[in-house]
């Protein structure tokens, strides 16, 4: 199979970028023998989770399915060697980077008639999840779950340095005081908050459009990122990152690792990831509130619109040449079904992918309060995580030197953040127009 709209190379060598509602993992490959549907993921965070969902799936059906997990890169390298004459797994998790590459290629199954068969109602789905995951007015993969972004600090730090622990109420300004403070406490031994470029879903996405502007218009063929509300968005960032974990030190560690051993206060984290955090160590000190908001025009107090987060979802997908296309439709059928999307929340593997499923999820890590990422969904607004037909062309450009880490390596400088604001204007504008 041959891609048809794009290279090989391009493929493999973008997905590099934003590591979206994606954790660590391992990797043993191989193919499904012919009693068995093979399910790659790339999160081994949510492996037991699901497995077990498939496991009751199997009970029901006869029908052994197994998951492996693989690492985020070679997952892609996975698929592209497939989709080039390799062996796809039967069953697959699909991304909002890369998806319409995949549909567009004829990579995946197309499930109209399953669905229409099986009298599956789409619209019990979050919309942005269910038209992600579409092409040509045919639906390519089930919504699998949706993510939210919260706030996570060491209560220990702040007791430490007597700082104010952040609440469900707070703006971006307060993280600036609290971060500028432990800095200063600490004699810098501790950063007060830590982000970088690629911090963009669960970090500096929020930023921009909590002020009011776009990272991608409605539309999917603009942006607004250069405009005034977004600079004022990035400036309020900038204010942020005078007082945080230099940039030098956060790509050299990371934020996790930072956050881990104790060297940064603050972090924003997607709900993926709040099993890395609960199995920690320290676990006993993190705790989670809601993402701040924006005093977007200053009056000191929360408005509507001001508390944003960034949504995404993945989708369950079947290779297109699959041989038993409706066992592997079944299987995705049962993992997005009530009954399976409950159990994925209560699990603590995801939220769900299907509207008013995923109350469970907040009570699923006991001794640790998570409810940070479903109180957003009644307090603020949820925006669907950024994407184009090459989401990974841009995304990977305004991170890097010309655009934001320009701002990022030199913080103090208020200019340079406004400039990046309008270079990453044009570096969208440009990759929309080529795709």
């Amino acid at each position: 199979m041959k891609f048809k709209k794009f290279g090989a190379a391009l493929l493999s060598g973008a997905m590099a970028a934003s590591l979206v509602a994606c954790g660590g993992g391992s990797s043993s490959g191989g193919g499904s023998s012919s009693d068995e549907i093979l399910i790659n993921i790339w999160d081994n965070n949510q492996k037991e989770g699901l497995q077990k969902i498939a496991d009751k799936w199997s009970e029901k059906s006869g029908i052994k399915a197994r998951i492996e997990v693989v690492d985020w890169d070679n997952y892609w390298t996975l698929l592209e060697s497939g989709a080039s004459g390799g062996t796809l797994p039967d069953v697959f998790w699909m991304h909002s980077n890369t998806a319409q590459m995949y549909m567009e290629n004829d990579m995946l199954l197309n499930l109209d008639s399953y669905i229409k068969d099986a009298g599956l109602d789409m619209s019990v789905y979050y919309d942005g999840i269910t038209t992600l995951y579409q092409s040509g007015g045919s639906q390519y993969a089930l919504p699998k779950d949706h993510d939210t972004i919260a706030l996570l600090y060491n209560k220990a730090i702040f007791e430490q340095y007597g700082v104010a622990v952040p609440t469900d109420n707070w703006s971006w300004n307060d993280v600036q005081k609290a971060a500028a403070e432990i800095t200063q406490k600490s004699n810098g031994d501790v950063y007060g908050f830590a982000v970088n470029t690629s911090n963009n879903q669960d970090g500096w996405y929020n930023f921009v459009q909590g002020y009011g502007a776009d990272i991608i218009t409605a539309d999917h063929k603009g942006t607004t990122i250069g405009s005034d509300k977004a600079k004022a968005g990035m400036e309020m960032l900038r204010q942020i990152l005078e007082v945080s974990a230099p940039q030098s030190v956060v790509a050299e560690t990371g934020t996790e690792s930072l956050f881990k051993s104790g060297k940064t206060a603050m972090i924003t984290q997607g709900s993926w990831m709040i099993n890395s955090f609960y199995t920690a160590e320290n676990a006993a000190d993190y705790v989670w509130v809601e993402l701040p908001y924006a005093d977007a025009n200053g009056n000191g107090q929360e408005d509507a619109g001001e508390r944003v987060s960034a949504y995404n979802g993945l989708g369950w997908a079947i290779k297109a040449d699959e041989s038993r296309p409706q066992e592997c439709f079944d299987l995705i059928a049962y993992f997005c079904s009530e009954e399976g999307q409950k159990l994925q929340a209560e699990y603590g593997v995801t939220m769900g992918g299907m509207k008013g499923v995923s109350e469970a999820f907040a009570s699923a890590f006991e001794g640790m309060d998570v409810s940070a990422f479903t109180k957003v969904e009644e307090t603020g607004t949820l925006y669907f995580r950024p994407y184009t037909r090459n989401t990974t062309v841009w995304e990977d450009a305004i991170q890097k030197e010309g655009a934001f880490l320009d701002a990022w390596l030199k913080p103090s400088d208020k200019d340079a953040m406004a400039k990046a604001c309008e270079n990453a204007q044009k570096i969208i504008e440009d990759a929309i127009a080529k795709e």
